[in-house]
């Protein structure tokens, strides 16, 4: 008897082990799901489509709805990333291979149920609208889900793939419109979002958007589109915004632009370019002579330029949280190859901004090398993606329904590498990139935070970068920056037990920030007269 009890309770026990294991099951609108569960406990998803593959008559389309499918389909692993060169040295891929098919998204739940309601974080991926995916460990959502919250990151289409305008395009669209199939993208996936993510345990209603360069930027243009009315409850945009960064093109434009890359691949027509295999079109962007593709105000995603729909308060009246790195670009930007000596720096400036010089050198001085360096690593860094940023959190202050915005500015430079990283240098995307060539471009040590330096340590994903010799400053100032944006997420507002108290820009000109490094502290704003200067250049465009 004894031991049959004994053998009871083991298999009680077994049992309970064997439940706690099993994989977790969502159902979706348009079919049930198996991911998998993580050690943590966080429940992961990876690979959801959430819309269907844009390939053969798909492709240059906005994004289809997705098909139903019959019993559970398994969602264990990331699908594939999206058609990209291989551009940026930054990006450490966990992606199903590449593919045009490319539409997934993925989830990660602390939730045990679909009853608890949880704040959403949804992280779109930067890359300049030409790279990237939801894949990268950088963006991983596990860490921000063990802070209570649902997390996502989402694919969508890239380059030519993304942003080509047609005349034949805008034709056949329903809408009347061509060229932002990356935005309309990031729009269905929302729409999925707010029809699935309760499934999940998630809240439909408290759903923030995120994301860093050219995610921040489809931040700014999410908050801009009607598409998303009742879509977004908040929004987080790190280094860059549509007011200045990436602003889309007249219709026209674009179309011309398509035209041109029509001819560029020896296409006579919209069936040609369908017919052509995706790996001969990303080809030929590599090409010289290639056109950028840019969005455009196509009067469907975008209505009209979003500076006219932030300056009118058009715009979505969410909190937003912004901000930007201390050295968002390189003074080599400004100087080239240049020495930093007084005549160059000023002959440089007079390049820029001809007879308007001796304005940027009083706001941006340069009297000695390090003073130089300095400005030059300012001036180069706001007209690079800070100046935008700062436009949207001050549109945003003015025209965002009485809306708080909260703004940043991350100084943390990240740590040496790790030895077995050898020989390498700074990517374009703030990464690394191995070099072995003695005559390449010698880059200058990093000033402070450059571009995209601030993603693992605000998704709280040190770990999954194994480049750098993370130190525990830097886990002290992950540990700040991701709680700021998970009470941000949570509730609107960064402030919480432990954190330096963050007060909201007012509608003035006093205005404060947070200034995130070890020690994190709140400043006041002393060069709004380097943004009014600027200005002008980007609100006539």
């Amino acid at each position: 008897m004894k031991t049959l009890l004994i053998l009871a309770a083991l298999s009680i026990q077994f049992t309970h082990f064997a439940s706690a294991q099993t994989a977790p099951k969502a159902k979706t609108a348009n079919g049930e799901v198996e991911g998998v569960l993580e050690p943590s406990g966080i429940r992961a998803f990876k690979g959801i489509p959430f819309a269907q593959p844009p390939v053969g008559e798909l492709r240059w389309k906005e994004p289809q709805p997705v098909k139903n499918w019959q019993g559970v389909r398994k969602t264990d692993k990331f699908g594939p990333r999206a058609m990209q060169r291989a551009v940026f040295g930054d990006m450490g891929f966990r992606s199903d291979g590449m593919s045009e098919d490319c539409l997934y998204l993925n989830v990660w739940t602390p939730a045990k149920s679909a009853k608890e309601k949880l704040p959403v974080l949804v992280y779109f991926y930067g890359g300049g609208f030409i790279a990237g995916d939801g894949s990268e460990g950088r963006y991983d959502g596990e860490s921000m889900a063990g802070k209570g919250m649902v997390a996502l990151t989402v694919n969508y289409r890239l380059g030519v793939f993304g942003f080509l305008a047609h005349p034949e395009l805008t034709k056949e669209s329903p809408n009347h419109s061509s060229g932002n199939y990356a935005y309309l993208d990031m729009a269905a996936a929302l729409r999925w979002v707010k029809q699935n993510i309760s499934a999940f345990g998630g809240d439909p209603n408290r759903v923030t958007i995120a994301g860093e360069s050219a995610g921040s930027i489809a931040v700014s243009g999410l908050m801009a589109s009607p598409l998303s009315k009742g879509l977004i409850a908040g929004a987080i945009g790190e280094s860059g915004s549509l007011l200045g960064g990436l602003p889309p093109v007249p219709l026209a434009k674009g179309e011309e632009t398509g035209n041109g890359f029509a001819k560029f691949v020896g296409a006579n027509s919209l069936a040609e370019m369908r017919a052509m295999p995706a790996d001969q079109l990303l080809e030929a962007t590599g090409k010289s002579g290639a056109p950028r593709f840019s969005a455009t105000v196509d009067g469907y995603f975008f209505p009209k330029p979003p500076m006219e729909i932030f300056t009118a308060g058009e715009q979505a009246h969410v909190p937003l949280l912004a901000g930007w790195n201390s050295e968002e670009m390189n003074a080599r930007a400004v100087l080239g190859q240049e020495k930093p000596t007084p005549e160059n720096y000023a002959n440089a400036v007079k390049k820029l901004y001809q007879d308007r010089a001796d304005e940027v050198l009083k706001l941006y001085p340069g009297s000695t090398e390090e003073e130089i360096l300095q400005s030059a690593t300012a001036l180069a860094g706001d007209r690079f993606l800070a100046y935008s940023t700062w436009k949207w959190a001050d549109l945003q202050s003015k025209t965002g329904g009485g809306k708080p915005v909260y703004r940043y500015y991350y100084s943390r430079p990240r740590p040496a590498m790790t030895p077995e990283m050898g020989n390498a240098a700074p990517g374009l995307a703030g990464g690394v990139v191995k070099s072995t060539d003695a005559n390449a471009v010698k880059i200058p040590p990093a000033r402070g935070a450059v571009h995209s330096a601030e993603i693992e340590y605000a998704m709280g994903n040190l770990s999954k970068n194994k480049v750098y010799a993370w130190t525990p400053d830097d886990h002290k100032v992950s540990a700040i920056m991701q709680d700021y944006f998970a009470n941000f997420v949570k509730t609107g507002n960064p402030n919480g037990a432990g954190l330096p108290k963050w007060p909201a820009i007012n509608n003035g000109n006093s205005v404060q920030f947070m200034q995130i490094d070890v020690n994190t502290r709140l400043e006041t704003e002393t060069n709004r007269a380097r943004y009014l200067f600027l200005d002008p250049f980007y609100t006539k465009q």
